[in-house]
């Protein structure tokens, strides 16, 4: 399904576009050395219900996954990078930290991750992954205007990612967006020009590069859910959640 939000739902998506990007910014200034995951998952919890918002994750229950998550934000820490279920690990010193959050407000959904080194020890490599994936991100969003198509906006990230050095996987990547967290078109990280769906005015789009230090492939851990590097290499994600407009796009998930 391929939703096209009128004015109305556009001013809607706004405002939990605002609502997503404060959390994720509280959850950033809040996460410290020793701080719990778990905590993290608390903190969303409260600030989501007190929103008077629902969190995508609670009832996810997608093919790939071991669901219901059950939790209300992905935690995702080192050679973690995607759908990183909370669980009882405390913060330490140099830890590099994705939080994925998606949730709905007045029936529209946002989704938008950051990636983020913790504690005094700033790794080189670290902040060569998150600094990558924002790159990528901010060529997506350059690229992304009516007429456009779905390759245009995959090839711009992935040109990015390619060029930082690294390789890409394209089994997960960014999504349509509305009433629902997940829908088409998909948008790969990496793709052909000139490719795929045609871009219009009130479609919103979730563009979330994602990459892994020295590997293109995940594994999965026994909860299910968790994806990490199959070699254990460094990871980081960067994601916004965008509106196409009549002049191009607006990102709905910066912080105000």
């Amino acid at each position: 399904m391929i939703e096209i939000l009128n004015a109305s739902e556009l001013a809607r998506a706004r405002e939990t576009g605002a609502l997503v990007a404060g959390i994720l910014q509280s959850l950033k200034a809040r996460a410290v050395v020793g701080t719990n995951l778990l905590d993290i998952d608390d903190w969303a919890k409260a600030m989501i219900r007190e929103a008077g918002a629902v969190s995508c994750y609670v009832d996810y229950e997608p093919s790939f996954g071991r669901g219901p998550f059950g939790h209300y934000i992905c935690t995702s820490v080192n050679d973690a990078v995607l759908h990183g279920l909370p669980h009882d690990y405390a913060i330490a010193d140099g830890d590099l930290v994705s939080l994925d959050l998606a949730v709905s407000l007045d029936g529209i959904v946002a989704d938008s991750a950051i990636s983020f080194v913790v504690g005094e020890s700033q790794p080189a490599q670290s902040l060569a992954l998150i600094e990558a994936t924002q790159k990528a991100l901010a060529a997506g969003i350059a690229s992304a205007r009516p007429d456009a198509r779905i390759g245009d906006l995959s090839h711009a990230i992935g040109e990015v990612l390619v060029a930082q050095g690294y390789s890409v996987n394209t089994q997960f990547g960014g999504h349509g967006v509305g009433s629902t967290m997940h829908q088409d078109p998909h948008v790969a990280n990496a793709g052909r020009p000139g490719r795929g769906y045609r871009l219009q005015p009130g479609l919103l789009l979730a563009l979330e590069p994602w990459v892994m230090a020295d590997t293109d492939e995940l594994v999965t851990d026994d909860d299910g859910w968790t994806l990490r590097s199959a070699t254990g290499s460094l990871t980081a994600h960067s994601e916004h959640t965008i509106a196409i407009t009549e002049d191009g796009a607006e990102v709905l998930t910066l912080p105000r």
